[in-house]
């Protein structure tokens, strides 16, 4: 026959080319993919109230591009990167609602096309049951949608290894290098030494490949080049700012954080100093299974000869936990986040494997009955502790909104100025400007905090209940604010 058909003269149809084959197999994972996406996104919207108020470290990123609040001071820690992904939004409007909306929205587009990635290494199952797994984590649910980095470095994660496997099979993938680049780009611009410990193995096996170990290194200066600029503009130089940031991280050298960790799955956004007692055995059950079922999908892998793609993501999923389970005195759920993102892939192939094992009917039964179990369980637990997440940070953050209010009874109006107890997010929600003479955000000191006062209309300073002002604001007449105590300048009070 010469009319092009699939069919043989025998009648027999032509095998399929093995890259059209490779096509349908991803046109077939797309709806699953997009499916996935689509649920996380609807998830955040009606679990996560779209109206939270801004939490403490969001008040500063969102105030470095807010056009209606003055900027926080930004410590040697931080990278602009999150600042710049809400500018769209955060430059011209003051709606937090809007904001959650607009991120949880880019949260699962982001995690739709960093699935994509994987499409010619993992079948759409398996793919689709990863995503579904990360998402529906409690810590991935609650800061989809948050003005924070760490969400963001877990997609550059999927994306960079993901592309980088493309790349490494085929190097004329063009998109794949484009890819490899934007997500090491993106983990720096969020937190340049995350992305230096997820790329750890990368750079190990590009040593041989100059190609690659260029795209990664050129990737990761793109990304934390404004970070290292700011170093030495701001903090004294590149040494000096690693050495503040290390500062207010408590030091990083050797520190136990696994139980940290492990007391901060019950909800607990910063667990510093971690010393509350660890969460019910059921609420941690998926923390002591996860590696277990990683470590079960590599085996397999392994065996059937299929091993980079669920090594690889293994291995850099491991480097990416490290400095936060040894080498920080304290913990936050998020931090493990890109941990969570690359685990998600081998922990998927290993559930795959045991419901689709060629094993016996009622063997087969029983396996697929008991990851059901565990995956509906597994549901049950994330949005359990999410609720109470939620709750508690509503709370805490109408406390700010509260005293905030309290404040603008007192006859707060711009230009003001905020400094003590929490005076960050209550300034942020105040419409003020703050300044710290101690602590993690100092960056004044009390002769030019007095100097700044004076240039304002009004300026207090917080102190909690109980507590006591500095020295300079003794003798300051008191108020009640929101719970806390607010002296306030003689010449703010008097309107000057």
């Amino acid at each position: 026959m010469t009319d092009g058909s699939n069919a043989t003269r025998t009648g027999v149809p032509r095998a399929s080319h093995p890259s059209q084959t490779i096509r349908t197999r991803r046109a077939r994972g797309e709806p699953r993919l997009g499916a996935v996406a689509a649920a996380f996104v609807i998830a955040q919207l009606v679990l996560v109230r779209p109206d939270l108020g801004l939490g403490w470290d969001e008040t500063v990123y969102v105030s470095q591009v807010s056009g209606h609040v003055p900027a926080a001071y930004f410590s040697a820690p931080r990278s602009r990167g999150i600042s710049l992904l809400v500018a769209p939004i955060a430059s011209w409007s003051d709606s937090t609602a809007l904001l959650r909306i607009y991120l949880a929205l880019l949260s699962g587009l982001a995690l739709y096309f960093a699935l994509r990635v994987w499409r010619g290494h993992l079948g759409p199952g398996v793919l689709a049951l990863a995503g579904a797994l990360f998402a529906s984590l409690w810590v991935t649910l609650f800061y989809g949608p948050q003005a924070m980095p760490n969400y963001w470095v877990a997609i550059g994660a999927l994306a960079c290894v993901g592309c980088f496997l493309r790349a490494c099979a085929n190097a004329r993938d063009r998109a794949a290098w484009w890819g490899l680049f934007a997500g090491a780009a993106l983990m720096a611009g969020m937190r340049p030494m995350d992305a230096v410990y997820v790329v750890l193995p990368l750079l190990a096996l590009s040593v041989r490949r100059p190609r690659l170990l260029v795209v990664l290194v050129v990737g990761l200066v793109a990304g934390a080049g404004e970070w290292v600029i700011e170093a030495y503009a701001s903090y004294g130089g590149l040494a000096q700012r690693l050495s503040a940031a290390s500062a207010i991280q408590g030091g990083l050298g050797w520190h136990l954080a696994v139980v940290d960790q492990l007391r901060s799955l019950g909800g607990r956004t910063l667990c510093r100093p971690c010393t509350a007692s660890a969460p019910s055995p059921v609420v941690t059950l998926w923390w002591f299974a996860l590696p277990l079922l990683a470590v079960l999908g590599a085996v397999v892998a392994v065996r059937a000869r299929h091993a980079r793609p669920i090594l690889l993501p293994l291995a850099c999923a491991v480097t990416a936990a490290v400095p936060y389970l040894f080498l920080i005195g304290y913990a936050a759920p998020r931090f493990l986040l890109p941990a969570y993102a690359l685990l998600a892939l081998p922990v998927a192939h290993g559930l795959a494997h045991l419901v689709t094992a060629p094993i016996g009917r009622i063997a087969r039964t029983v396996a697929v009955s008991l990851v059901a179990i565990g995956v509906a369980g597994h549901l049950a637990v994330q949005y359990v502790v999410l609720e109470h997440t939620v709750h508690s940070s509503a709370a805490s953050r109408a406390d700010w909104s509260r005293t905030a209010a309290a404040l603008h009874k007192l006859g707060v109006r711009q230009p003001c100025l905020l400094s003590g107890y929490d005076a960050v997010p209550i300034a942020s929600y105040s419409g003020c400007g703050s300044a710290q003479t101690a602590g993690h955000d100092t960056s004044t000191t009390v002769a030019e905090l007095t100097r700044a006062a004076h240039r304002t209309s009004f300026f207090a300073v917080l102190a909690p209940p109980g507590g006591h002002p500095p020295a300079y604001a003794r003798t300051w007449p008191e108020d009640e604010v929101g719970g806390l105590r607010a002296y306030v300048a003689p010449d703010a009070r008097q309107g000057r």
